[in-house]
C-alpha cells in the first residue's frame, strides 16, 4: 500500500473556514520556507474566497500574493476554482475563463482543483481545457484535478458518483477530488465511495472534508483503508470545527502503519505555534469568534457550517429568531424542490435565501429572488433532478424559459468589454490581471485600484492626491512621475 499524501490547507481553507478568509500575506511569509520543507503533496493557498477577500478586506492584490507565494515555494501551489464561475458567483464567458486560468498558471498555480456546484460537467469543460493547455505554457508542472461535489439525498448515491468520476476521467483530468464541503461523508460511506471510484478510474483519488458534523477523521481513516491517495488537512490552529481534520493528528495516527505519510510531525510544531499567534491576531483585528462548535445537525439541514450564522442573522434582523428551527426544517425542503443541488457556493446561498424568505413571509415562494429563478430555470446549469413543476409555476417560469444548453454558450465574449469599461472609468492601461479582477468583482476591484493608485502617488511625494492626480497617473504613469517630480 502506498503512503498517504497530504495537502495542507492552512493558507486557504483553514482560515476561510474559521476566520472569514482574513489571513494576510505578511502573516504567511515567516513560515513559507518551513512549510515548503515538510514534504506536502501540495499547499492550498489561492482561490476560493481568498481573491475576493484580498481585494475587499485586506487591501492586497491577489495576483501579487500569488507571485510572492511562488517565489518562496517549490511545493505545488493549489487553488480552488469554481469552474465557469471562476472565483465569483455568476458564470463568466469562455474567453474570461481561459484568460483567468492561463494567468493563474503563469503566476504559479501548480494544481487546479476545479468543481461545479451542480456537478454539471459542462460547466467544467472550458476551465479544464484551459488548465490542460497551460501545461505547455509554463515551466512548472500543472495538475488538473476534477471534483465531484459530495452530498446526500435524492439521486445522490455512490454509484452515481462513480459514473461522474468516469466522466471526469474522460475529460482528461489528472486526478479526482471528493469535495465534501459540509462534512456529510459518513465513515463507512467513505470506504464504499473510494472503493467504487478506484474501480471506476485509475486516476489518483483525493478526499477533502470538513469537521462540521464530527465525521472528519473517521471518514479519512476509512477512506485510507479503501485506498484513497491524498487527504486534505489543516495545521492544528486552523483545524477542526468547520475546517479540515488536523494535520499533526492524522500524521501521528498513520505513523508506523502501511499508510505512514513519512512527514515529520515535530517539524510542524514551530509552524503551528506561529499560526496560533496569527489566529489570535486575526481574531483581535476583525473581532471574529475564531471557532465553531461541531454540529451533528448538519446531517439533517445539510448546509455548510459557515453559512448558518448568516441565515440566523437575517432572522434576527427581522425580529424572527423564534423561527430558527422552522428555517432549518425548510432548507432541505427547498433543496428537494430544486432537484437536490449540492449546497456549495453559489447554490447554498440561493437555497438558504429562498428558505429564509419562505419562513419570514409565512408563505412558500411568495417572494422569489432573481437568483433562485435563474437556478431553477437552468441559468447555472443542470440540476441533479428536474425542478418540481409546482415551483416553476409559482416562479412564473414557462417551458420556453428553461435553459437546456450549456449556460455559458449564451454569453458573449467579455474581456474586451471589461477592458473598455475600465478605460472609461479612468484605467486605460489596465493589465490583463486587473481586467480579470474587475471582471470578477467590478465595484470592489475598481475601489481597490483607486486606493492602490493613491498609495503609489503618496510614495512619489504627493501628500493629498486628487481625483485628477489619480487619473493622470493611470493615463501615463511615467509622465505622471516626471510631472510630480517637477512640482
Amino acid at each position: 500500500m502506498a503512503k498517504v499524501k497530504i495537502t495542507e490547507t492552512v493558507l486557504r481553507d483553514g482560515h476561510q473556514s474559521l476566520l472569514a478568509t482574513r489571513m494576510r500575506l505578511s502573516q504567511m511569509l515567516p513560515q513559507l520556507e518551513a512549510l515548503d520543507a515538510i514534504g506536502y503533496k501540495s499547499l492550498e493557498a489561492w482561490g476560493g474566497a481568498t481573491f475576493d477577500s484580498c481585494l475587499r478586506f485586506l487591501d492586497e492584490d491577489p495576483w501579487e500574493r500569488l507571485d510572492t507565494l511562488k517565489a518562496h515555494l517549490k511545493t505545488p501551489i493549489q487553488m480552488l476554482l469554481r469552474g465557469q464561475n471562476l472565483l465569483g458567483y455568476y458564470q463568466y464567458p469562455d474567453d474570461v475563463v481561459r484568460a483567468f486560468v492561463k494567468k493563474a498558471a503563469q503566476h504559479g498555480i501548480g494544481v487546479f482543483r476545479i468543481f461545479d456546484a451542480l456537478n454539471d460537467t459542462r460547466n467544467l469543460q472550458t476551465a479544464v481545457e484551459a488548465a490542460k493547455e497551460a501545461k505547455n505554457e509554463v515551466e512548472h508542472s500543472v495538475e488538473v484535478q476534477g471534483c465531484l461535489v459530495y452530498t446526500v439525498g435524492g439521486p445522490h448515491t455512490t454509484d452515481e458518483f462513480a459514473e461522474l468520476a468516469k466522466k471526469l476521467d474522460a475529460m482528461g483530468v489528472d486526478s479526482i477530488c471528493i469535495k465534501d464541503m459540509s462534512g456529510l461523508l459518513e465513515p463507512y460511506v467513505a470506504y464504499d465511495l473510494v472503493k467504487k471510484l478506484k474501480a471506476a478510474t485509475k486516476l489518483p483519488i483525493q478526499l477533502h472534508t470538513h469537521y462540521t458534523s464530527g465525521f472528519g477523521s473517521m471518514a479519512y481513516l476509512k477512506a485510507i483503508e479503501a485506498g484513497v491517495d491524498v487527504i486534505d488537512c489543516a495545521l492544528s490552529p486552523f483545524a477542526l470545527d468547520t475546517s479540515q481534520p488536523c494535520t499533526e493528528t492524522m500524521v501521528a495516527a498513520l505513523e508506523g502503519t502501511e499508510y505512514d505519510t513519512g512527514l515529520d510531525r515535530k517539524a510542524m510544531t514551530p509552524i503551528a505555534k506561529h499560526f496560533l499567534g496569527v489566529k489570535k491576531e486575526i481574531i483581535d483585528e476583525f473581532g471574529l469568534k475564531g471557532y465553531f462548535d461541531v454540529n451533528p445537525n448538519v446531517l439533517d439541514f445539510q448546509i455548510p457550517g459557515g453559512m448558518l450564522s448568516n441565515l440566523v442573522n437575517q432572522l434576527k434582523e427581522a425580529g424572527m429568531e423564534d423561527k430558527y428551527q422552522e428555517l432549518l426544517d425548510e432548507m432541505p425542503r427547498v433543496r428537494a424542490d430544486l432537484g437536490y443541488p449540492p449546497l456549495v457556493t453559489p447554490s447554498s446561498q440561493i437555497v438558504g435565501t429562498m428558505a429564509t424568505f419562505n419562513v419570514m413571509t409565512g408563505e412558500r415562494y411568495k417572494m422569489v429572488p432573481k437568483e433562485f429563478k435563474e437556478l431553477a430555470s437552468g441559468r447555472f446549469g443542470r440540476t441533479p433532478e428536474p425542478v418540481k413543476q409546482e415551483v416553476l409555476d409559482k416562479c412564473g417560469i414557462k417551458p420556453e424559459d428553461m435553459i437546456t444548453c450549456r449556460p455559458a454558450d449564451l454569453l458573449e465574449p467579455g474581456m474586451e468589454k471589461y477592458k473598455a469599461e475600465l478605460a472609461a472609468k479612468g484605467f486605460p492601461n489596465a493589465s490583463e490581471e486587473d481586467v480579470l479582477s474587475y471582471a470578477l468583482f467590478p465595484a470592489v476591484a475598481e475601489e481597490f485600484f483607486k486606493k492602490r493608485t493613491v498609495k503609489q502617488l503618496k510614495a512619489l511625494g504627493v501628500a493629498n492626491p486628487t481625483a485628477e492626480d489619480v487619473l493622470l497617473f493611470n493615463l501615463d504613469a511615467e509622465v505622471a512621475k516626471k510631472f510630480f517630480a517637477a512640482k
